[in-house]
């Protein structure tokens, strides 16, 4: 089986690099920039102007769709650059399209143009395979619990989150490859649903840090569709590390 794993650069692109060393797939990957330490055989590709495209998606057989950008030219790359991508895929058996749960009642933007990209997929005549996860422990951490100001974390009070991780996602899409298309899949979701409150508290208590927490009431639809948890499955608990997990892991 010959596999392209776009967006090999980032968090989910090299997590599955990771998964499928060893494994016995022929292995093309494409970005912008060249991994460093990775023997599988790159090729160049941009999403945001075409360039590289057609030869990336050359001879292969299934792509994991890993390619993305929250932040900038979001639009062009989610939206723009997915319809080019997607007008060259004639010959291809399995597409594996990553995407975040919840999107369709979450208004934030980056959301919104992966569900358009969902909706665009679906309408193609490409064989799919859509399968969403909730956001990953990294995230999570990044986002908002990167640094405490004045010894505290300051978190928005009462958001949820049943963050995953990042490996064992790429493990799941992985397993995908030899099943064919699936359509939209059941969601892969963390073990477990904490506030944003209590995750400062684990990694507070993890870290063995002397700093405190201080929640703060925000308004407005995206803060309130997190306070309803429309970001997480209750029902889909699929994921086995914590996010207490994790932490404990990054000290090792």
């Amino acid at each position: 089986m010959r596999i392209l794993v776009t967006g090999s650069t980032g968090q989910l692109g090299s997590a599955l690099l990771k998964q499928l060393k060893g494994l016995d797939y022929q292995v093309k990957i494409t970005s912008r920039r060249k991994p460093e330490g990775v023997d599988f055989t790159w090729v160049y590709s941009d999403l945001l102007s075409g360039e590289g495209l057609e030869e990336a998606v050359k001879d292969v057989d299934v792509i994991i769709h890993a390619a993305t950008s929250p932040i900038k030219n979001s639009k062009s790359i989610e939206v723009d650059g997915f319809e080019k991508l997607l007008s060259k895929l004639h010959h291809i058996k399995l597409f594996i399209y990553p995407s975040i749960v919840g999107i369709e009642e979450i208004p934030f933007k980056y959301y919104k143009l992966k569900y358009k990209a969902e909706e665009l997929l679906k309408n193609s005549s490409v064989p799919y395979t859509i399968a969403r996860a909730t956001q990953f422990h990294s995230f999570v951490e990044n986002l908002f619990l990167s640094k405490p100001f004045f010894k505290r974390y300051i978190v928005p009070r009462k958001i949820k989150f049943q963050s995953v991780d990042v490996n064992e996602f790429a493990r799941h899409l992985i397993d995908l490859v030899n099943k064919g298309p699936q359509g939209k899949l059941d969601d892969f979701c963390g073990p477990e649903i904490r506030t944003l409150r209590e995750m400062a508290e684990l990694k507070i208590k993890v870290n063995n840090e002397t700093n405190d927490v201080l929640g703060i009431p925000f308004s407005g639809k995206l803060y309130n569709s997190l306070i309803e948890g429309k970001n997480t499955n209750p029902m889909q608990k699929k994921g086995m590390i914590t996010y207490e997990d994790y932490l404990r892991n990054k000290l090792n």
